[in-house]
């Protein structure tokens, strides 16, 4: 029978799991959450400056903030879908279960482990191509705004740092104190109690709005 994070079995070592006998593409499945704002910050001051000159001169200043703020708030519902439906689709084949692990299985597999808690510029490129295109998609050619692309796009690369910073926090921060202290018990039950639940990492929103939240979440 396949396996899905429902049904991992969770070690704490502090060696990790080899996946590839590799040690090329080894090296690629540990990542620091330092080489992803080196990375990703860059990007996003990017998007910024040519999303605000891009913008026409009598533009509203309002444009450039309530663009950014749609990103991050679009970002939250990729993190959800990403989260439910990608990394925790049910393998059906053998070839399925070990992409899967590979993508996800492995962090439910050692939960604790530093280097495999951000995501790998392997799959983060490639998801951030597929998301720009879709932004532009929509935005710029079926609702004729292709100066606010940049810029929901920019709010969109914030909202995923802010996602795997927080990843990483709730792993190995303390946060002892109100609503971080929510996200990492919150989390930390996804891991160990609810896997099928809790989608949501940098924020609890759509398991609300999608029922995926447990009653008992507090």
């Amino acid at each position: 029978m396949p396996e899905s994070a429902h049904s991992v079995k969770i070690n704490h070592s502090s060696t990790p799991i080899r996946l590839f006998e590799s040690d090329f593409l080894e090296f690629f499945t540990h990542i620091s959450p330092i080489t992803v704002l080196v990375i990703w910050l860059p990007v996003a001051g990017y998007s910024l400056t040519v999303g605000v000159l891009g913008l026409p001169a009598a533009a509203s200043p309002a444009i450039a903030p309530a663009a950014f703020i749609l990103g991050l708030f679009v970002w939250t519902l990729a993190e959800y879908t990403l989260h439910r439906f990608v990394f925790h689709y049910e393998p059906k084949t053998p070839a399925q279960e070990r992409v899967f692990f590979l993508f996800h299985g492995v962090h439910h597999a050692q939960p604790q482990l530093k280097t495999r808690l951000v995501m790998p510029p392997v799959v983060s490129l490639p998801l951030a191509v597929i998301f720009y295109g879709l932004i532009y998609l929509v935005v710029g050619l079926l609702l004729g705004a292709p100066a606010w692309t940049p810029l929901i796009f920019c709010g969109f690369v914030v909202g995923y740092l802010l996602y795997d910073m927080t990843h990483y926090a709730t792993h190995h921060f303390p946060m002892r104190s109100g609503y971080l202290k929510f996200l990492k018990r919150y989390h930390m039950r996804h891991h160990y109690r609810t896997p099928n639940a809790r989608f949501g990492v940098s924020s609890p929103l759509w398991d609300y709005v999608f029922r995926t939240a447990p009653v008992t979440s507090r």
